[in-house]
């Protein structure tokens, strides 16, 4: 029969693997054994009784992203990175003068977030406190709040998943407590190696107690519990079972052997362990510890081989625990202490003498498990947030945020007195805006209402034109004008046209084509150029050509005289407007003005309808003695 391959020969003509390489039975080669020596413990408890079907919550891959604080503080910093840089960006941009701007509106409502510092901005001496807000309070104060958010949200998680901590409270025990614990136990000895359980020896006994001692004792391992071996890939594998074990002393001993076989030697390279405990009246919960040993020290990784008369001593320590917060659940704890190697090499060339001598044949293993039974740890959970510290907190972290960019407010007012009054700038710049909306609908509904056709401005364009009332209007008109407007326009025309040839006709006097009709073409405001503002004496000057319009009336006509006379004295000068600055300009004095405006226009609307229906009067009465004869016509114009 052949060797496997990288195997070594002894006595002529035996195999065995090299120091450190186990035999791979399925593909007939030595592979070096290099495992993984991390030693795993696990209470089984769990304090969390809710659970969710992990095919619908995959809290496992959810808590890869919220393993930490760091990921809310890491967000957090981001979002409020983004933020000032965002808004230091706005800070390039030009307001403009009209306000219509898109980089006007963002910094605008940028300032509109102004809630937490609105009251707290730079105030000259013996200024009265009032709410501002700034494009400089609304950054801070939504960075204030971002970063509140994020730390409020570290603080939940904290909540969350750290709320309770365990609490080990050890003290003696006595002979009841001890008679308490009924446990299940499993050890599970897994001898790492290319032998068999035909090379076991001498398993059966168990000993307990000290060496030495009055208390040292040798039984049958059957008066423990079951114990058997079995044949695995990695080795023959020891396993002991008891069910229902009542206290024990507190060492005991369990040792065995194994012997060399032809072409299949005692020798071993490393041990594997897995303790398992558990409430006999309770299968929920689960204690273990499990591991790999290669070496004596975790920190060697040289390959190595155990063989020879020198025990290899593994040691365990069985914890009795009593779990208050889980109804008094009583387990036993089993944890890994120590492994002390026995007889093993590292060379090749001394493994193979070892191999030829008889002497060697053996590999010793022995299981030592201590039973800490003086003393009980008593576990219970203990809540470390209650309702008094997270309002503390939850207070502590708004007080740092927003005292942060408090005092990065008042360091940049202090610094920058351009930040003082940024507000009033803007304040104007949109009072100016609405403004000019509100008097481009006054316009529209006055061209509209009355037809005036001074308003009419080309649209896209601002200009400044006289307006019904004598002042300067700002502001942005349609193309055009509506054909009432315009139907309106051509009917005065001709009517002012009829009454001036038939009043040139029949009087004397040449200077009546230019007394009351004239006082009509101020009033309409025909007579005005669109690109002259008109003038106070305007409505002065209608006055007078109606007092001479009057005294050149017929005296027999007292009825005549009495409307005419309507125009005499009675026509108030136009109203004058309150014009404030932009910042002082609210809406209650444009609504005074406008309401001033319309009663003046309807004033005026009144005195036009009764001066037309005395020239129209005036004009058929002028017609009808024409018929009679020309002295007729000249006694009654005298």
């Amino acid at each position: 029969m052949s060797c496997p391959s990288k195997s070594i020969v002894y006595n002529g003509s035996q195999c065995a693997c090299p120091v450190g390489y186990l035999l791979n039975r399925t593909a007939n080669i030595c592979e070096l054994f290099s495992p993984d020596s991390t030693i795993a413990t696990d209470s089984g408890v769990d304090y969390y009784t809710i659970s969710f079907p992990a095919t619908i919550f995959e809290f496992d891959s959810l808590k890869k992203f919220t393993q930490s604080q760091a990921l809310f503080l890491e967000a957090t910093l981001v979002m409020l990175l983004s933020w000032l840089v965002f808004c230091l960006f706005l800070r390039f941009t030009k307001l403009g003068n009209d306000g219509r701007s898109i980089w006007f509106k963002m910094r605008w409502w940028v300032s509109r977030l102004d809630i937490s510092f609105a009251t707290r901005h730079w105030l000259e001496d013996q200024k009265v406190v009032k709410k501002r807000k700034t494009e400089l309070g609304g950054t801070f104060s939504i960075a204030s709040w971002i970063l509140f958010i994020g730390l409020f949200a570290a603080l939940l998680y904290q909540i969350i998943w750290r709320r309770t901590i365990e609490v080990h409270n050890v003290r003696a025990s006595n002979a009841p407590d001890i008679a308490a614990f009924v446990t299940d136990m499993e050890f599970n000895i897994t001898t790492v190696s290319s032998m068999s359980c035909s090379n076991l020896r001498d398993l059966g006994t168990l000993v307990t107690g000290n060496p030495g001692f009055i208390d040292y004792r040798a039984v049958p391992l059957s008066s423990f519990g079951n114990y058997s071996c079995q044949n695995t890939s990695e080795g023959p594998t020891i396993i002991l079972k008891c069910q229902g074990c009542q206290p024990i002393q507190d060492n005991f001993y369990i040792s065995w052997q194994f012997t060399d076989l032809p072409n299949n030697p005692a020798a071993a390279v490393g041990f594997q362990f897995n303790l398992t405990t558990k409430n006999h009246y309770s299968n929920k919960h689960v204690s273990f510890v499990t591991g790999t040993l290669k070496n004596g020290s975790s920190f060697d990784d040289r390959p190595v081989t155990f063989r020879g008369n020198s025990t290899n001593i593994l040691k365990f320590n069985l914890f009795p625990r009593i779990y208050r917060n889980l109804k008094d659940l009583r387990i036993i704890q089993p944890l890994f202490h120590e492994f002390v190697p026995g007889s093993h090499f590292y060379d090749t060339n001394q493994l193979k003498t070892s191999l030829a001598n008889s002497n060697d044949g053996k590999l010793n293993t022995t299981l030592f498990v201590n039973f800490l039974s003086a003393y009980v740890v008593e576990v219970n959970n203990q809540n470390i947030m209650g309702p008094v510290s997270f309002l503390a907190d939850l207070g502590g972290l708004y007080c740092i945020s927003i005292g942060i960019f408090f005092y990065l407010l008042v360091q940049c007012e202090y610094r920058i007195k351009k930040l003082r009054n940024e507000d009033s700038v803007m304040r104007s710049i949109r009072n100016r805006r609405k403004a000019l909306e509100h008097w481009e609908k006054l316009r529209k509904y006055v061209m509209y209402t009355w037809g005036c056709n001074t308003l009419e401005d080309k649209y896209n364009n601002s200009t400044a034109g006289p307006s019904c009332s004598g002042r300067m209007l700002h502001s942005f008109s349609r193309k055009g004008s509506t054909r009432r407007q315009e139907s309106r326009d051509v009917q005065i025309d001709l009517s002012r046209k009829a009454n001036l040839t038939s009043i040139s006709k029949k009087t004397a006097v040449p200077e009546t084509k230019s007394s009351v009709p004239e006082t009509v073409v101020n009033i309409e405001g025909k007579a005005h150029d669109r690109d002259e503002p008109p003038q106070k004496n305007e409505v002065v000057g209608s006055k007078d050509d109606g007092n001479q319009q009057s005294g050149r009336s017929s005296v027999g006509n007292s009825s005549q005289l009495e409307a005419l006379s309507l125009t005499n004295g009675i026509i108030p000068p136009p109203p004058t407007l309150e014009l404030k600055d932009g910042s002082e300009m609210d809406m209650s004095d444009i609504q005074k003005n406008l309401k001033s405006l319309y009663e003046y226009n309807f004033m005026l609307r009144e005195k036009f309808v009764a001066t037309q229906s005395l020239l129209n009067e005036l004009a058929t009465k002028s017609l009808s003695p024409a018929k009679n004869g020309d002295t007729g016509n000249s006694k009654q114009f005298k």
